[in-house]
């Protein structure tokens, strides 16, 4: 069955560093264009960024832009997210999906940026 598992999340202070993993299983990941959400307590879940199939076109919410950088390892079926110079804003539990939105929710993995 389609199976997304975030992890890589953890505490850290502002200006630190962390670097998500999002493992797939289950679909033909290799093919679909990925994205990484982000939702904040008491807040909507929101795009932070996103991959196409060859790795090499990208985009970003401008909140994130110049901090984040997304990547994926097709051969692995892993999408990743590198985050660095991280703000307190950027607390949130963290999710991978397609796109679309269409594959079910993993569990999220929590950043919290403590200052």
């Amino acid at each position: 069955q389609v199976q997304l598992v975030e992890s890589g999340g953890g505490l850290v202070q502002v200006g630190g560093s962390l670097r998500l993993s999002c493992s797939a299983s289950g679909f033909a990941f290799s093919t679909q264009s990925m994205s990484w959400y982000r939702q904040a307590p008491g807040k909507e879940r929101e795009f932070v960024a996103q991959i196409y199939t060859g790795g090499t076109r990208t985009n970003y919410v401008e909140s994130v832009k110049g901090r984040f950088t997304i990547s994926r390892d097709n051969p692995k079926n892993t999408m990743y997210l590198q985050m660095n110079s991280l703000k307190p804003e950027d607390t949130a539990v963290y999710y991978c999906n397609d796109a679309f939105q269409l594959k079910p929710w993993g569990q999220g993995t929590q950043v919290t940026v403590s200052s």
